[in-house]
């Protein structure tokens, strides 16, 4: 019974990190597109008092170089904490996939000894 107990234990250890990676990715989240709103309208705003029309303002290399670069980080980050690989592979591929190379694994065995 203890052993059940400590399984269920170190399921909700587990779980509990998981949730605390994604909530970390949330803020994350949250910062990057705070900030980046932020220095996108200092940017427009300053371009606009320069004379520049809007269009140009907004479409300005100056105004998205922090979003790229930023983005791409967060995208990984996403990527890893979402597990994406999983996502787009299907809920059960791994388990399949541990089955068919534990069964490959047993027919080349059965193989070597014959």
């Amino acid at each position: 019974m203890e052993l059940l107990s400590q399984t269920e234990e170190y399921k909700y250890k587990r779980a509990k990190k998981k949730v605390k990676r994604i909530k970390g990715f949330y803020n994350h989240l949250a910062v990057y597109l705070s900030i980046n709103i932020i220095i996108t309208a200092v940017h427009t705003v300053h371009s606009l008092r320069d004379g520049l029309p809007f269009i140009d303002a907004i479409w300005n290399l100056q105004t998205f170089f922090n979003w790229i670069p930023w983005g791409i980080g967060l995208l990984i980050h996403g990527i890893v904490v979402l597990d994406a690989p999983s996502l787009l592979m299907g809920k059960n591929w791994e388990d399949k996939k541990i089955k068919e190379l534990l069964e490959k694994d047993t027919k080349n065995s059965a193989m070597n000894w014959e």
